[in-house]
Order: C-alpha cells, then structure tokens, then sequence
C-alpha cells in the first residue's frame, strides 16, 4: 500500500534538503556523486538480472505443477513440503465416520495367540429391542427384554449370540468355556466422565495431571500425556463392570484439552502386550478426537483477577469462547483458502499451509473431526454456549454435570447439529452453587422431553466402580428400566462414536462383556467376570455368596413423581404392609391372611394387624379425617439416621455465607450454629432420614470434625413443621466430641505432623483428668475442658475422625493411657470411642472389637482416595468383601456415616449393599440398624419411640424399588407422598 494513501510521509534513504538551500561544500561533491552513482546503478541492474535468470531457470512452467521435490517456487519454498501440505489438505477435510464392527474378522485390539470364548448359559441384555420395533414402542421400553443365549467370543470381537451354540463341529477345539449359570450378561459399562489415570489414586501432588494451570484457554494439551497406566484406580473401576473410559482433563479452564477413550486392560496380567497407554486406546485407528471444555464458575474463580487477567465472570468467559472460536474461524478460512489455490498449481501460493498448534484442536472441531464435551451446570451457561454452537457452527456430544438441562429441554434442541446428551450424576447434587437447582428426577425429566440422560462418575468424584449405581438410583427417580441401562451401555457407545462397536451383545461388536452376580440395576450387584475385547479379566475373581433370584421386573410406577407431602394429624391406615420392622406388637394378619394394616393417629402408630375399627373408620365414606392408602409390599421400618455429615450446618458445600465453617484450632458445639429449613434437610425428611447429627467441621472441610455435634429433627425447619425453632428441634444438645486425624490434621495451629496432632488429643484428655483427679471446678460447662471431663466419666462419646489403621491404633494407644491414668477413679469406666471415616479399620477389625470401639464408615465403600486411605477393601471381584463385611464380622457396632451430605438419600441402598453382599451376616433389620439405630449405640443415646418415629415404604427399604410413603418423626403427624 502506498504510504503517502494512509497518512505517512514517503520514506527516503537521504533526507530532502530544503528548497533553496545547499549545505556547505555540497557543491563540490555533486559531480563525482553523479558518476559514481551511475556505475552503482549499472552493477545493480546487472545483479538483479542475474537473480531474475537464476530464478526463472529454477521455476517450473506456469501451466504444470513442480515435478521434482528438489525445487524450490519462485517464492523460496520447498516443493516438497508445499506437497506434504496439499496432501495435509485432503485431511483437514475429511469428516470421520463412526467405525463399524460389522465385518471385520478381527478387533485391532487382539492379540494373537488368545483363546476364543463360549459363554454358555447366560440371561443377555442385548441392548436393542427386537427387529421391528417401532421407535415409539422403543422408546417406551416395548421389544427389550432379557434373553437366554450363549455367546461366543474370538478375535476380540463376539463372533455369535444364540441359544445352544454347538462346542463340537462349529467351534475351534481350543475354545474355552464359561457357564454363566443364568446369570445376567451384559456389554461393559461405559464411563462417559472419568479422569482415572491423570488424577490417579491414592491423590499425591506428583501424580495429578488434571489441569494444565498456565492458562484459561489450553485446546492444545492432551489428557493422554497424562494418564498414569499403572493407576490402581484403573483396576478397581474395572471390577465394577467398567471396560471403557473417556478420560478427559478437568473443568478448571474454559478449554481445557483432548480427551481419551481408553479401554480398562492394562499390561500383560490383562491381556496387553505392554504396559502402554497407547496400548490402551479403545481405538487404535482413532477415528474419532474428543476435546473438553467447561462453562459456568470454575475459570472465573480459578483465573480471574481483576486488572490482570480473565475471565472474573461468565461475561468474560464468553468473550474468551468467542475470542478463541475466532482464532481458529480465522486460521480454518485461511488454511481453506491456501488449499484451494495450491490445488490449482502450488506455484500459485506464496507460503505453507498456515498452522498454529494452540488452535488445531479448536480448528478439527470447527471441521467436525473432533466430538465436543462441555462441563456445563446452569441455564445461562447451556443458553450461552447453545449460541456458540450456533455462530461458530460446531455440535456438542454431551453437556457434563449438566444438572440444569432438565429445566431446559428447548434451548438443547436449539444446539446446532442437534441436542447434545446431558451427562449427570444421579443425585450428588448441593455442593456448590450450580448443583444446588438440581433434581435426582433429572434423566426421568430429560428421557420425556425426547432427551438422552447418560450417567457417569467423574471419578475420583465419584468411585467409577460403582457408576452402574448411578443408573439403578436413575431407574429408582423414574427413568425407565431400559433407558437406565443405556445410559451407561449404549447412549454413551452412541455419544462416543462407538455406537456401532460397543454398548451391545451383537456379532461384530468388541467383545467387551459383563456376567452378573444379580441384576446391574439391583442393589450391591458385582461382576463375577469381565472380558476385555474377549479376554478374561479376573483370574480367579472372588464371587459372592448369593443366589442370582432373577432380574429385575420394570415397575412403571417409579415414573409417578410425587415431591411434595401431604401433612396429616388425623387418622389414616395403610394396608399391604408384608413386612414390620420394627420393634412392636402385632396383632394379626390382616384379612387376606398374608398381609398387615397399619393404623396412624395423630402422628403416632396405634395398631399394626388386622385393625378392624381402624380400617372400617378410616374407609367410611362419609368420614373426612380418615385416609385409606393401599400399598404394594408394603413395609414398616426405623427411620435413618444421618450422621458425620455437615446437615443442618450448611446448605451449598462451597458457598461460605451458607456455611457454618471450620477449624482444627477454634473449639466450637454444633449447636450454636444450627441452621434449619434448606434443601437437605427437607430432602433427607422425603427420604426416611427424620434424624441427623451434626459436628462442626475441622480444617479439612466436609467429611472432618471439630467440636461437639448437635441430634436434631430434620423435619423440624419444614414448612409443615409446628416449629421451625432450632430449640425445639434438637434431641442431643452434645451428642459427642468430635476431632479429626485424617490427613488434614496436619493443617491445624500447632499440629504440623500427624504425631504432633495425636499428642495434642492425648495431652488435652491427660490435663482434662488430671484436673479431675485434682477436683478442680469446672468454671464453663461448654468449654473444651469440661466435654472432654465428660468423656471421661463416660458421659460422652469421643469420635475421632480417621481413615489409617497406624494412626487408628495410636488413637487406641492414647485411649489405653488415658484410661490407664483414670483407673484408680471410683466408678471407672472405659471411654467410649468411636472411629469416624474407616477405610482402613477392618485392619484393626479384632483390636476394635476387643476394646469396645465403633466405626462409622464413611463412606461406606472405600476407594483410597487419599494415601491413609490406600488399604481400603473394595469388594468383589477383587477383595472377599469390604470394610463393614469384616467389621461386622468381628463383632464391631459398626453404623453407616455420610462422607458427603447427598449420600442423605442412599442410607437405605448402602444398608441394602450391605445386606445383600454380607453372605448372610446380617439380617434385614440388622442392615437397617447400620443407618439408624447402631448410631445410638455407639453414641450412648436414647433411641426414640418405634411408635412415634417410623417410615413406610412401599417395597423393601434395601431395594432400589423402593419409595418412602409416609414419615412419622415424633412430631404429632405424619408426611405422606
């Protein structure tokens, strides 16, 4: 462009004198400049004619392209390169197709020399209904079923499926043979959220490759640099059924990397040649790219610092999605460009092909080469980048968490390219505030609006292992039976570009297959074998003693939500109870003989049997105080109890105005700050809990403990309540004190190290009784001092936050000379300890036993999350059950705690985990005992009236079935729904 056209000044080598002017002794120079100048003049021409001919003898005519690689363009460039880059051309703008399993002979997963598999005598779950099938009968669940059949594996993909598949004759002699004995049979569990291997377990700082944290925008790294082959992580999600994984980096960047489908075989012991994460690859030929990104208040907390950099809002992040989709719409159309000038001559371009690594991932995507999941909460940040979808042209696979989708089924219709999946959780909810507007009838709500819902872990979040329980809770909300086991079979394989290899049991597909102890959706169902593209997983896998009683049958009734109660303080009956739980007289059976009525009055249970009077009352249709309310399989129970979880002292885990807070160094009671009327706790009421206690919490966060806890009523804050005052609601004032030596301890005032945090429990206790001994009077009653004085006469309970069986039994040695120093006391009683957390206790199982000790395990299914975690038993196939089996076993009181407070709604499940996989060490109640009254025994608490405090249920409480009917709290009335 000409300079003088934009404003500036021509550009000259010698500045202009001014007119009319010479500088001094400029005269006598000009001359000799002149001839000089002209000789100057001539050896340039001469130069640039040279450099003109050499150029034209090196270009290739205009009409054809460069034949020799050796050339180079008029414009200095490589023809060689300049080819490699036409060529580059043909791959930018080819689309991938889903790969198909369908006639292929062999998966490019096998390895020679790997046996063929027969596995006989199964009960199969396709994954398809049968062939003619509408789509709206499908859709409803009509044409699924389960079906007998025999499956035959070879070459890492299932070669047949069919009843009586004949050994002799058809297949190859060397075939090995499983009888699954009727047991269920399905394709592997798809985890559409994982972060296994580059956020590996135990969590050390020098393993965690989650984040790359140089940046808010980072397309450009990849999750398989990351990923740590040897993560134990990998071996225990496996044995939940889990053979496949996309592994994605985390959520703290807007655009965080490439994702990773891996397949759960890892090494020779599985089958692998090596121990490689190329090996693992679900796709060796990778068809398809994945990329993560992820909406809504991670990048703004994490990046944003005003007057340095962004995002600080979701303003800003927008702006950064939109300024990152412009580079790459940029540099696509200049590429484009470049690739259709070079195709008609490479003389025609006048540099390579133009590529920047930051924006190639962005750029694939751009060009539908790459499949998109997008952590993404709440309805402003679906809606925002619904409209990125739009401007930039590019679909989504799935939005993560996701856990406002269901509010907005139009605005995902309105992605571009169709809705994207919703990829959710099933009812980890509340802790934060983008999880607070949530709902565990979110997949229901979505499968309605034509929606697809597909449940994973997000592991660690979530223990991978158990993300089929994450579907069975779904079918427990309303999704229907069919829908639930797609949701990590075939919606995910779909998502994934898999659809057509993995998710079902169909010839062609990857031989990737689950057999059953019980039915997948069924509580406390676990593999008794795994195969990995046809090769067994599990040598000699530990398999549970219980019977296979059947699959489950779908009850359509599931899908009739009702939320909100109906209070009743007048008379109602309940008939079809098959079941009574509780501790109290029964008069008799009801009239058909098999069944029991339940009569409630003002609150409180006054008949369990036949109760005639009751039942003609309440039946009478002229009578407006009475309800008759008629159940199938009916059953009476305790309510639960939730306990070690931060109910009634926060309400959104991350929001510090909703929360009580925490401290290892400020002694506090739980009492005082007591909050009643949130979410939780009128979700734990809906759910059979009627009771919590509470501690404050240590340094550590949730799932740690300082001060004394508070036993109040969770209803008692309800809008139906008779009183909201916390006062009225509290039962135990100080029901324990509380202190935490998990990992955290380290981080209190004065505790650096683990010891320093023991020895500071057993000074404290050593001056509390020794101020005793000495009859020092005790000035305030609610100091530390003066609980734990309480302790020491037994009046209290000491619960002590711990996972390590070292530091659990140097807690029992401070115990041990603690009671040592008190036993000349007259009265002397032993203290009554209880161990929080657990994951290692079934070490010290006999130890605990002999002193007396309790355990509330939280969680109840350890996955050694953190290092003093890392021995925790995770049950079959790979252990001979778990913590609370072995606990049990020994004869510890053993209680169910609640690490997190969503657990508030699987107490009954856990229960029911731990019925139906103890191999008949418990009984029914005896499991429900585990979340509720083994509580008050470990605490020394009076346990409240069966009469007074109940639930009913339709079902069994320890199935997944199961819905609370009616809650009885003490208050005088009763909730039903």
């Amino acid at each position: 462009m000409d300079p003088e056209k934009i404003g500036l000044p021509p550009y000259s080598a010698v500045a202009e004198e001014p007119k009319g002017q010479v500088r001094p002794g400029h005269w006598r120079r000009r001359r000799g400049f002149l001839r000089r100048s002209r000789g100057l003049r001539f050896i340039g021409l001469a130069c640039l004619a040279f450099i003109v001919y050499a150029q034209w003898r090196q270009m290739p005519p205009a009409s054809s392209p460069p034949d020799s690689d050796s050339h180079m363009t008029v414009h200095g460039l490589s023809v060689k390169r300049l080819r490699e880059d036409l060529a580059t051309c043909a791959k930018l703008h080819t689309k991938p197709v889903d790969p198909i399993g369908l006639g292929r002979e062999r998966n490019a997963r096998y390895i020679d020399g790997h046996k063929p598999t027969l596995i006989k005598n199964a009960t199969v779950w396709v994954g398809e209904p049968a062939e003619g099938t509408s789509p709206e009968d499908a859709r409803s669940g009509k044409g699924y079923s389960w079906v007998t059949a025999d499956v035959f594996l070879e070459h890492g993909l299932i070669k047949q499926v069919g009843r009586h598949l004949a050994l002799q004759g058809t297949l190859p002699k060397d075939t090995l043979v499983y009888d699954a004995a009727g047991r269920p049979l399905t394709s592997g569990i798809i985890d559409m959220h994982s972060h296994a291997g580059v956020d590996s377990l135990p969590e050390l700082r020098g393993n965690d490759a989650t984040n790359e944290m140089s940046s808010d925008i980072t397309p450009y790294v990849k999750a398989i640099d990351g990923i740590q082959p040897t993560d134990r992580q990998i071996q225990v999600i496996k044995s939940g059924g889990v053979t496949t994984s996309l592994i994605l980096p985390g959520s703290a960047n807007n655009m965080g990397g490439e994702a990773f489908v891996i397949k759960h075989a890892v090494g020779r012991a599985d089958g692998r040649n090596e121990t490689s994460i190329a090996d693992m690859l679900a796709d060796p030929d990778h068809a398809w790219r994945y990329l993560k990104m992820a909406c809504g208040e991670n990048a703004a907390r994490v990046y944003g610092k005003p007057g340095e950099h962004g995002p600080t809002s979701r303003l800003g992040e927008s702006w950064e999605f939109r300024h990152a989709f412009e580079q790459a719409s940029r540099l696509l159309r200049e590429q484009d460009d470049w690739c259709d000038s070079a195709a008609l001559g490479l003389e025609r371009v006048d540099r390579y092909l133009p590529v920047e690594i930051r924006w190639e991932s962005v750029i694939a995507l751009l060009r539908g080469q790459v499949h998109l999941n997008v952590h993404c909460y709440t309805i402003p940040d679906l809606e925002s980048f619904v409209a990125h979808t739009n401007e930039f042209k590019f679909p989504v696979r799935a939005f993560h968490h996701a856990h406002q989708t269901y509010l907005v089924p139009e605005i995902l219709k309105r992605a571009y390219g169709g809705p994207p999946a919703s990829a959710l959780f099933a009812d980890n909810m509340w802790y934060k505030a983008e999880s607070y507007i949530a709902s565990e009838y979110a997949g229901k709500h979505l499968y309605d609006s034509g929606l697809v819902p597909i449940y994973v872990s997000d592991n660690p979040v979530l223990n991978a292992q158990h993300v089929v329980f994450e579907a069975a809770k779904g079918y427990k909300y309303g999704l229907p039976y069919h829908a639930a086991l797609a949701a990590v079979t075939t919606a995910p394989a779909e998502r994934l570009g898999f659809g057509q290899r993995l998710g079902k049991i169909k010839p062609g597909f990857d031989a990737d297959i689950v057999v059953w102890d019980s039915d997948p959706l069924s509580v406390g169902a676990a593999p008794v074998q795994v195969w990995i593209d046809g090769t067994a997983q599990f040598e000699d896998p530990v398999e549970l003693d219980k019977a296979f009683e059947g699959v489950i049958v779908p009850d359509e009734d599931l899908a009739n939500i009702i939320e909100d109660p109906v209070t009743v303080t007048g008379d109602v009956v309940f008939t079809g109870v098959t079941k009574v739980l509780l501790p109290m007289h029964v008069d008799s059976f009801a009239a058909d003989g098999k069944t029991f009525n339940v009569a409630i009055s003002g609150g409180k249970i006054t008949c369990v049997g036949l109760c005639a009077t009751e039942l003609a009352a309440a039946s009478d249709s002229d009578s407006s105080s009475g309800n008759v309310i008629r159940l199938k399989n009916g059953h009476l129970a305790h309510p639960f109890t939730a306990f070690g979880s931060t109910l009634g002292l926060n309400a959104i885990d991350a929001e510090r105005d909703t929360d009580n807070g925490g401290s290892a160094d400020v002694f506090s009671r739980g009492a005082d700050g007591l909050a009643l009327d949130t979410k939780k706790l009128h979700a734990s009421h809906r759910y059979g809990v009627t009771r919590a206690i509470s501690a404050p919490k240590s340094a550590g966060g949730g799932g740690t403990h300082h001060g004394t806890s508070v036993g109040f009523a969770t209803g008692a804050g309800g809008p139906s309540s008779p009183s909201s005052s916390s006062t009225k609601a509290i039962f135990a004032d100080d029901a324990a004190i509380h202190y935490t030596l998990d990992l955290s301890a380290k981080r209190g005032t004065g505790t650096p190290t683990l010891s320093a945090a023991v020895g500071a429990l057993r000074r404290k206790l050593l001056e509390a009784a020794a101020a005793a001994a000495a009859d020092e009077a005790v000035t305030d009653r609610y100091s530390e001092a003066a609980f734990l004085r309480r302790v020491l006469e037994g009046e209290l309970a000491l619960a002590v936050t711990a996972h390590s069986a070292d530091t659990i039994a140097a807690v029992l040695r401070v115990k041990a000379a603690v009671e040592e120093a008190i036993n000349p006391w007259p009265g002397f009683v032993q203290i009554r300890l209880v161990i929080i957390g657990g994951a290692e206790a079934h070490l010290l199982a006999a130890e605990l036993a002999a002193e007396g000790v309790g355990v509330v395990l939280a969680p109840m299914l350890s996955y050694a999350m953190k290092w003093d975690q890392r021995r925790a038993l995770t049950g079959a196939p790979l252990t001979n059950g778990t913590a609370v089996d072995v606990l049990v076993g020994a004869g510890v009181v053993t209680a169910i705690g609640l690490e997190e407070d969503w657990v508030v709604r699987d107490l009954g499940l856990l229960a029911g985990i731990a019925y139906k996989n103890g191999g008949g060490r418990i009984g029914e109640r005896e499991a429900l005992d585990l979340a509720g009254r083994n509580v008050y025994k470990l605490l020394g608490l009076e346990e409240p009236k069966a009469e007074l405090h109940f639930v009913v249920h339709e079902g069994n409480p320890l199935e997944i079935g199961s819905r609370v009917k009616a809650v009885g709290d003490g208050s005088g009335k009763v909730d039903i729904f």
